[in-house]
Parts: C-alpha cells; sequence; structure tokens
C-alpha cells in the first residue's frame, strides 16, 4: 500500500507554450517551459510515495541510492534527459500521450479520456501498450525520478474529484511497478479539481483536466 505524507506544494508559475526543435530528432515539437519544476517545491498535499520507509523527497532519494541507481550531475543531466525525451516520443506517436519538456523535467499528459472509461480507474485495454514502452524506457533510464500525478474536472463533489484523481493515479502508477518500475524511485499524488488545464465551462475544457500526468525528473548528485 501507498505510504501518505502530508507535504506543501507551492505554486508553479508555467510560460506559454511555444515551439522548439527536439535536439535528438530534429522534429518541431510543443515545449512547455516551467519557471521552476511542476513538484520540484513539495508542500501541502498529500502525496503517496512508493515505499514505505520514504517519508520525504529526501527519504525517496536517498533509498534510490541506496538500490545502487547512480545520480546524475553537471552537463549530463540535459542531454540524459534529452535522449529519454527522444525516445518516448517516438514510443508515443499516435498514442494520444503528449510529451513536453519543462527545463530538465519531462511531462507525459494521459488525457482521461484514452486511459480510463468515464468515471472508472481501471486503464483502458488499448493504454496498456504506451504503458508498457513507457515502462521500457524508464527501466532503460534508471537515473530518473517519477511523479505521477491523477487531476479530475470540476464535474462532482471535491471530495469525490478527489478520490478519483488518487485511484486512477495509483492505477498508473501500479502498473508501471508491476512491470518492473522500482517502487523506490515514485510517488503519486491526486490533486482532484484544484489544477485545470482548461476551463471546466466548456466539454472540451473538462476532457483536457481529466488526466494523469507522469512527470520525469533527473536524479541529482
Amino acid at each position: 500500500m501507498l505510504s501518505r505524507v502530508a507535504l506543501a506544494l507551492g505554486a508553479t508559475a508555467m510560460l506559454a507554450a511555444c515551439t522548439t526543435t527536439d535536439p535528438m530528432t530534429g522534429e518541431v515539437v510543443r515545449d512547455n517551459r516551467a519557471t521552476g519544476a511542476i513538484l520540484g517545491a513539495l508542500a501541502g498535499a498529500g502525496l503517496g510515495y512508493a515505499t514505505n520507509t520514504n517519508k520525504s523527497e529526501e527519504g525517496r532519494t536517498n533509498a534510490v541510492i541506496g538500490a545502487g541507481i547512480g545520480a546524475l550531475g553537471g552537463a549530463a543531466v540535459g542531454h540524459y534527459m534529452d535522449r529519454q525525451q527522444a525516445q518516448l516520443r517516438e514510443q508515443l506517436r499516435g498514442s494520444g500521450v503528449d510529451v513536453t519538456r519543462q527545463g530538465d523535467n519531462i511531462v507525459l499528459d494521459m488525457p482521461g479520456d484514452i486511459t480510463f472509461a468515464y468515471d472508472r480507474a481501471d486503464i483502458r485495454p488499448e493504454m496498456r501498450t504506451p504503458l508498457d514502452g513507457i515502462s521500457r524506457t524508464l527501466q532503460e533510464y534508471p537515473s530518473t525520478l517519477i511523479d505521477v500525478v491523477g487531476h479530475a474536472d470540476s464535474t462532482g463533489s471535491d471530495a469525490y474529484n478527489q478520490g478519483l484523481s488518487e485511484r486512477r493515479a495509483n492505477a498508473v502508477a501500479t502498473y508501471l511497478m508491476d512491470r518492473g518500475v522500482q517502487r523506490e524511485r515514485m510517488f503519486v499524488a491526486g490533486r482532484g479539481e484544484t489544477q485545470p488545464k482548461a476551463s471546466n465551462d466548456t466539454d472540451a475544457g473538462r476532457a483536457e483536466n481529466r488526466r494523469v500526468e507522469i512527470i520525469l525528473r533527473p536524479l541529482r548528485g
């Protein structure tokens, strides 16, 4: 079972979306860069670490290093994440999963309509192949910390949406761990309806807000 801890999450400043050239493929892609990491400043929401011993970000880092996974330093960080991003972009082409870059972090945005049926938290069969590809890449790039974050639209009560977002994030995290991704590297968060990407006043906006994000961050030395 995922342990729970109370942490604070500061607001994340996002810059406007723009295009950039993927350094590995030469492909022109959307680039969402943030003024700070999505989950770098941990504070205020409950986060579930995927081991019984990790009660903090430092604890997770220590557990990962203790498991024999090496940390990255200096210029190696950017190159490591560039290669990982290029591989994920190729694997997930046409899957509906959006691969974006925020500084040294990689964000995999999985819309709820391709990942889960309405009001369900069991992963759709057609989403297993993309998740299998993600799990293989994560095993190939072990010096990456993995944050799995669920989101919901504003339909229904706050409490229900919070629970649904947690169940969906847990389902994705469990799927990855079942396929060999080290549990020491992961934590899981449900954000409910608190962090919408778009307006909840339209069907299209609500569809964007129902999502699970996998945030990949380099393990720094």
